[in-house]
C-alpha cells in the first residue's frame, strides 16, 4: 500500500532540528518510509482503523521483521515514565519535613488522584496543576512541555482547597499532604494557589451542566473556591488494604509483564461493567486480527477503572471477581490477558474523558486502544436520551491532539444471535435475529434471578452478579424491618 505524506514547515523543522531523534539528513528521511502519521488510515474492516506509529512503517501493517520484541512499542509522553515515590532511603528526612508544613486533607477521590500522578499514568505531570497547565488542559486539552510538543491531557488533574485551608498555608512554599484516614501521604512543593472557578471547569469538562452529573456532585460541587498545584512527592506507594492491591498494577510494573511476556503488541480494553461475552468476543477477535496483520504475541490489557464510579455502577470487588471466573472459565485466555486496575476516578465526561483513557494506556506501554459505543457517557441525569452522541468517542480519539502514536480500534458492536444461541458481531441484514442485552437489563436480570439467555456469559461470572444483587437485596429487607420495629 502506497502512502504520500504531505508535509508542513513544522514537520519540516522538526525534522531538521533532530527532534524526533533521527540523524538522518532531510533529504534521506523524504525518501524513507515515515515512521509517524499525521492521521488515521481508515480500512472497510473496523479493527484495520490503524493510527500508524513508531512501531508500524506507514507502507504495511506489519511490524519490521527486524523488531526487538519488547514492551517498550510506545513511549510513554514526554519521554520518561514519571514515578513520584520517594526512594525508601529518603522517606524518614521527608516526612519529617512533611510534618512540619502545613496540612492540606486528602478526600478519598483526591487520593485516587494522588495515586494516579504518583505512579506516572499522567506523564509527564509531577503533580497537581498550576494555573498555566489547568488552563491548557482545560481550554486546548492538552499540554506543551518544553521541547514544544503537545501531549494530551484532557482532563484537569486539580486539587481544591477551602478558605480556611489558604489562610492556614499562608506564604509556605510546601505543604504536606494528609490521608482521608489522618495519615501523612507526601508533600507537595514549590505550591501555586489560584482561584477555583467551578462553572467554567463543569462547562469546559462536560459541555453541559445539568443537575445530576456524578463526579461534579460528589467532587466539584461540595469542594473548596481554591485551587492548589505545585510538584508532588509521595511517601509510599498508594494501597488500600482491600484484598486487590495486587490488580493494581503501575505502568512501570505493566511495562516490565509485557517484557517479561516477549509481547510484541499490547491493546488496551477498559470497562466498568462486567465482562459478558459479547465483550469476550470482540477481544479475542482483536487478538485474531492483529496476529492477522502480522503481529506474533499480541497482549490483552483488561483494565477495569478503579476509582469513583456512580453508586449504581457494580462495586470494583464484584467486577474483579467475576473478570476473574471468566479467565478461569477460559473465556479469555490467562497466558495472553493481563487484568489490572486502572486507578483513576470516573468523571463520565464523554469524548472528553475518553482522551484521558487513551492517553493514560499510552504511558502504561500499550500501543492500540478498543474504543467503544459511547465511552465514559451516560445517560442525561433529566432527560430520557444519552448526554453524549455515541459515536463522538471514537471520533474524538481519531483527531485528539497528543494521541497520534496510538492505533485506536473501534469497537465492533455485539448482540446475542438468537439464531445461533451466542453472542455475535451484529449482523444489519438479520437485524430482527439479535437481542442487545443493555447494562440495565442485565442488571435487571440478576436483580430478579432471572437468567439471560444461555452464552450470554459464562455461568460461574453471572453467578456472582447474582449473589451481588441478592446480598443488597437482603441488606435492603434488613434496613426496612429495622426501620419498622423502631
Amino acid at each position: 500500500m502506497s502512502l504520500t505524506i504531505k508535509l508542513h514547515d513544522r514537520h519540516l523543522s522538526l525534522l531538521n532540528n533532530n527532534n524526533l531523534g533521527i540523524s538522518k539528513p532531510k533529504t534521506e528521511l523524504l525518501n524513507f518510509k515515515l515512521k509517524f502519521r499525521t492521521k488515521p488510515i481508515y480500512h472497510s474492516d473496523p479493527l484495520l482503523s490503524v493510527a500508524y506509529n513508531s512501531t508500524m512503517h506507514a507502507s504495511s501493517a506489519h511490524p519490521p521483521q527486524s523488531a526487538v520484541i519488547k514492551s517498550s512499542l510506545i513511549d510513554p509522553d514526554g519521554g520518561a515514565l514519571v514515578d513520584l515515590v520517594v526512594p525508601k532511603s529518603q522517606r524518614f528526612a521527608k516526612a519529617l519535613k512533611a510534618e512540619a508544613l502545613p496540612k492540606v486533607r486528602l478526600t478519598k477521590i483526591d487520593l485516587e488522584w494522588v495515586h494516579v500522578v504518583s505512579e506516572g499514568w499522567a506523564s509527564p505531570l509531577r503533580g497537581f496543576m498550576r494555573e498555566d497547565q489547568y488552563l491548557q488542559s482545560l481550554h486546548f486539552n492538552s499540554l506543551r512541555i518544553e521541547d514544544g510538543s503537545l501531549v494530551n491531557m484532557s482532563l484537569p488533574i486539580v486539587l481544591a482547597i477551602d478558605d480556611e485551608t489558604k489562610e492556614r498555608i499562608g506564604s509556605s512554599n510546601d505543604v504536606g499532604l494528609v490521608g482521608p484516614g489522618g495519615d501523612l501521604v507526601g508533600v507537595l512543593n514549590s505550591i501555586e494557589i489560584y482561584k477555583h472557578n467551578k462553572e467554567e471547569r463543569i462547562a469546559r469538562t462536560w459541555g453541559s451542566t445539568p443537575p445530576g452529573l456524578p463526579y461534579v456532585e460528589g467532587v466539584i460541587t461540595p469542594a473548596g473556591n481554591w485551587l492548589i498545584g505545585g510538584d508532588l512527592e509521595v511517601l509510599d506507594p498508594i494501597k488500600y488494604n482491600d484484598g486487590l492491591d495486587h490488580y493494581r498494577l503501575s505502568p512501570q510494573q505493566l511495562r516490565k509483564e509485557f517484557d517479561r511476556r516477549r509481547a510484541d503488541a499490547v491493546f488496551a480494553f477498559q470497562l466498568r461493567n462486567p465482562v459478558h461475552n459479547g465483550h469476550a468476543l470482540l477481544m479475542n477477535d482483536t487478538r485474531r486480527r492483529l496476529l492477522d496483520m502480522g503481529y506474533k504475541n499480541p497482549i490483552l490489557l483488561l483494565h477495569p477503572l478503579g476509582g469513583f464510579t456512580k453508586p449504581d455502577d457494580v462495586p470494583l470487588d464484584v467486577r474483579m471477581e467475576q473478570h476473574s471466573k471468566v479467565l478461569e472459565d477460559g473465556v479469555l485466555d490467562p497466558e495472553t490477558t493481563i487484568v489490572g486496575i486502572f486507578p483513576s476516578p470516573m468523571h463520565y465526561a464523554g469524548p472528553t474523558e475518553v482522551q484521558w483513557h487513551a492517553k493514560a494506556r499510552i504511558n502504561a506501554g500499550a500501543n492500540f486502544y478498543i474504543v467503544g459505543r459511547d465511552p465514559a457517557g451516560m445517560g442525561h441525569p433529566t432527560e430520557k436520551r444519552d448526554l453524549y452522541d455515541p459515536d463522538h468517542g471514537k471520533k474524538v480519539l481519531s483527531m485528539a491532539p497528543g494521541l497520534e502514536k496510538l492505533s485506536i480500534l473501534p469497537f465492533r458492536v455485539a448482540a446475542y444471535d438468537t439464531v445461533e444461541k451466542k453472542m455475535a458481531f451484529f449482523d444489519p441484514s438479520r437485524a430482527k435475529d439479535f437481542l442487545f442485552i443493555s447494562g440495565t437489563k442485565m442488571r435487571a436480570y440478576a436483580k430478579s434471578g432471572e437468567n439471560p439467555p444461555d452464552g450470554f456469559m459464562c455461568p460461574s461470572g453471572w453467578k456472582v452478579l447474582v449473589n451481588y444483587y441478592e446480598s443488597l437485596q437482603t441488606e435492603e429487607a434488613s434496613q426496612q424491618q429495622s426501620v419498622l420495629s423502631t
